[in-house]
């Protein structure tokens, strides 16, 4: 899962949502400063990856894209979901999405004392540039994965992404849908939301 699907999963609760938000920017010695909710949503964005790193169907697309991205297809596959998720979005939400992306930025910007300085420092260009809908268009796909080729230590094994994405796109929609409402399952679960 990426920043959309963190995002969303986050039970419509601020403090959730900013430890969701935040999670990959903290370390585990960090965590006792965090307020208590905000923690929770720290290790609810951990238990997260973990339970989808785990699925069978998330497991079944990542083998699919490992002869082209090595050890960066749960990266990509990660990515992947936030396209599925803003091009299914009416299934799993009645909300428009750039209301609510809207309302995302609204409090991500609203409680930027809670967020990491390197979070904070991206913060204007997500909500400017509009990352969270952007992810559901090929064109976002390919500047996400262009800006990504900067940041990892292989930056070839992300050449493609897009483009088997698209080759394979009814067989990740079809994981996709049938893996969301568990992991939406999963949150309740743990979130008693």
């Amino acid at each position: 899962m990426n920043y959309l699907a963190h995002c969303f999963l986050s039970c419509s609760e601020e403090d959730l949502l900013i430890g969701n938000f935040i999670a990959d920017s903290i370390r585990n010695r960090d965590l006792p400063a965090l307020p208590e909710r905000v923690r929770e949503g720290v290790m609810l964005h951990r238990k997260i990856d973990t339970f989808t790193d785990a699925h069978p169907l998330t497991r079944q697309g990542t083998a699919r894209l490992h002869p082209h991205h090595g050890k960066y297809a749960g990266v990509v596959i990660d990515i992947f979901f936030d396209y599925l998720l803003v091009n299914n979005w009416e299934k799993y939400s009645g909300e428009d999405p750039a209301v609510w992306t809207q309302n995302i930025y609204r409090i991500l910007e609203k409680r930027q004392a809670d967020i990491p300085p390197k979070l904070q420092r991206s913060l204007p260009h997500m909500i400017r540039d509009n990352w969270l809908l952007r992810y559901g268009t090929e064109e976002g796909l390919r500047f996400t994965f262009s800006k990504m080729k900067n940041r990892v230590k292989y930056p070839d094994m992300m050449a493609g992404a897009v483009d088997n994405l698209l080759n394979n796109y009814a067989a990740f929609n079809a994981e996709f849908n049938l893996f969301f409402p568990e992991v939406i399952a999963y949150v309740e679960g743990e979130c008693k939301c």
